[in-house]
């Protein structure tokens, strides 16, 4: 009597249940992925108002006020923003002719998540969703982070 080759290959359940189990860690690893590209988009937005507040500081310095020709922020944003990389955020400043407030408004993926620093160093984080409690007196990088 012939034997009988065994067949090779996966039954159909055995498939569903890898492609479950695979689902299952999709749903979990996911989410920390896009908080992870989020906290590197953010240095972004960080390094910027840190640079930010060093140039106002050093023009602050040159001529005893923030503003230029009836203009704050450096006489044009543009001279502020010189050389600073804005993929995920938007700068802004405004200011008088003895405090200024700049700010980074994100964009894409980060839509939604803002960040002010003004003349005093105040840092604050006015918008991040999923945080309550908002603005904190710090720059967070991840929802639900406190000062």
């Amino acid at each position: 009597m012939p034997l009988r080759k065994k067949k090779g290959g996966f039954t159909l359940i055995e498939v569903m249940i890898v492609v479950a189990i695979v689902a299952i860690l999709g749903a979990i690893a996911y989410p920390s992925y896009v908080a992870y590209m989020q906290r590197g988009m953010i240095a972004e937005a960080i390094g910027n108002l840190a640079e930010m507040r060093v140039r106002q500081e050093r023009y602050f310095q040159d001529n005893r006020s923030y503003v230029s020709a009836g203009v704050t922020c450096n006489a044009n944003l543009a001279s502020l923003t010189t050389g600073l990389e804005q993929r995920y955020f938007t700068l802004g400043c405004a200011g008088t002719a003895n405090t200024f407030t700049a700010w980074a408004n994100g964009t894409g993926a980060v839509n939604g998540i803002n960040f002010t620093i003004n003349q005093d160093n105040i840092r604050q984080t006015t918008a991040f969703p999923g945080t309550v409690g908002l603005p904190l007196n710090c720059w967070i990088s991840k929802r639900g982070e406190a000062c």
